[in-house]
């Protein structure tokens, strides 16, 4: 027997098909990079987590491919110094040259790039580009004692003089990145002075200047100017010399994937403080409404992300506990009534925690002060509302369990002594009375033992049974 087909089941089938297939062959097409031509990767943004996962991956995926080199577009106001490490560490250890290019026009390569630019076996800037201001962010300030000017003709030559922070880890973290650079300069035969005045006193200097003082290899125009002015330059990558041939050479731009862009949206820090709120409330709302599911499901999901993207970025981990402390005891207000002193309590511990999660003063690193306002206004607005309800309700009389019953009225149903039975609320209730009842005599309910209830007669008026 055949079977009818319905086109507008199989058309939608095909439709997926086609798209997965496509997507297959992009990623595809995606990781398999010619062997001749030099790949690009990009940094256009704060070097974090994601950025050191995307440099590497992709700098393995060249290295593969047999490509000739490797070709780094820069423009960073710095980073996290674990990632810049990182990608260093896969710089050095490179088995083909690494070219880090500051460009375009305006670019940057401030902070953790300019680490990133000494790194690399050749360093190149556009004419308007500038590096340098690589001091640790969190040591960034007044050096001097109240009073004390700096020395205005104070130059690069003079650093060994130049004023340290007194504080001992600030002094340790300073000398730790001073030798840092002064390492890399070395080890590429460039201006190891200027790299320590750049941590020492946050200097920064022009492409031009930059030139002329041997920080940078080569001032180019453009990508095209760049590499014919890279063709047959010896570059020692591992202790090997290699005469790079570049003119017209063919550029392979290598983006980054699906893994690489996920990483990057969960390790923005209000991206992943978003998700560790949205993870614990949703928790919460599944524990207390068993069976919902979808609170629960979504709930997983986003603490889970929240705990990896923390996982990789720099936490207070007395912040987090403040910030779970803080939605504890607005929680246990709604439990446990305190005419909100829990709930404004935990509200404070919430913006406190928030404000101080972040243990790093790196660009691009920090919680949004508008969004924890937006989160504790909202905490606020719950609270109050919340209280308000709880005080209203402590007004409305009891209308169910126990109390609800006590100093309602009824009627006996048959003469009794002792016990015998009523009908209290349209229902009949065996009842205890210390005096003798008759059929049909009003009562009152003075109490309740378990199925039983306490009576006593009252004067003849209408009871409120129904």
């Amino acid at each position: 027997m055949k079977r009818h087909i319905d086109r507008r089941t199989v058309l939608p089938l095909l439709f997926v098909m086609a798209m997965f297939i496509n997507s297959v062959s992009a990623e595809n097409n995606q990781a398999a990079i010619p062997a001749t031509p030099i790949v690009q990767l990009t940094i256009q943004d704060a070097i974090g987590p994601a950025t050191s996962d995307y440099i590497e991956r992709s700098m393995d995926k060249a290295s593969e491919s047999g490509a000739k080199a490797i070709l780094i577009t820069l423009d960073t106001p710095g980073g996290l110094d674990t990632s810049m490490r990182q990608i260093i560490k896969k710089i050095i250890a490179s088995p083909i040259p690494v070219i880090t290019y500051v460009t375009p026009g305006g670019a940057r390569a401030a902070s953790a790039g300019t680490y990133i630019l000494y790194a690399s076996h050749i360093a190149a800037m556009t004419p308007g580009t500038n590096l340098g201001a690589a001091t640790p962010v969190q040591l960034i300030g007044p050096t001097e004692a109240p009073g004390e000017q700096p020395d205005k003709d104070q130059s690069a030559d003079q650093t060994s003089s130049s004023k340290s922070p007194k504080n001992a880890m600030a002094q340790k973290a300073i000398n730790d990145a001073v030798a840092y650079i002064r390492s890399l300069a070395e080890m590429r035969g460039r201006n190891a002075d200027w790299g320590e005045l750049a941590v020492r006193e946050a200097a920064s200097l022009s492409a031009e200047k930059a030139l002329e003082l041997n920080v940078i290899d080569i001032l180019a125009t453009d990508r095209y100017d760049l590499l014919k002015q890279l063709d047959q330059r010896k570059i020692n990558v591992l202790g090997r010399d290699i005469a790079l041939s570049t003119d017209n050479a063919a550029i392979q731009a290598l983006e980054p994937d699906w893994r690489s862009e996920l990483l990057a949206v969960i390790t923005n820090p209000n991206i992943a403080y978003i998700l560790l709120i949205a993870g614990i409330y949703g928790l919460i709302f599944e524990f207390s409404n068993p069976g919902a599911i979808v609170p629960g499901t979504i709930g997983g999901i986003s603490l889970l992300l929240a705990l990896f993207a923390f996982q990789v970025l720099p936490i207070n981990y007395a912040g987090f506990a403040l910030i779970l402390l803080g939605i504890s005891l607005m929680i246990a207000e709604a439990f446990v009534p305190s005419i909100g002193i829990l709930g404004f309590g935990g509200l404070t511990a919430f913006v406190i925690g928030s404000v101080i999660l972040m243990d790093t003063d790196a660009p691009g690193f920090g919680i949004d002060t508008a969004l924890i306002g937006a989160f504790a206004l909202t905490s606020a607005a719950f609270l109050i509302f919340a209280l308000g309800m709880l005080l209203k309700s402590r007004q409305k009389p009891i209308v169910t369990g126990r109390e609800e019953l006590l100093g309602e009225t009824g009627i006996v149903l048959a003469d009794f002594t002792d016990t015998g039975p009523v009908r209290v609320h349209s229902e009949i209730w065996q009842a205890r009375s210390r005096e003798s009842l008759k059929k049909n005599q009003r009562i009152r309910v003075i109490g309740r033992d378990g199925l039983i209830l306490e009576v006593n007669s009252t004067p003849n008026q209408e009871h409120k049974d129904v």
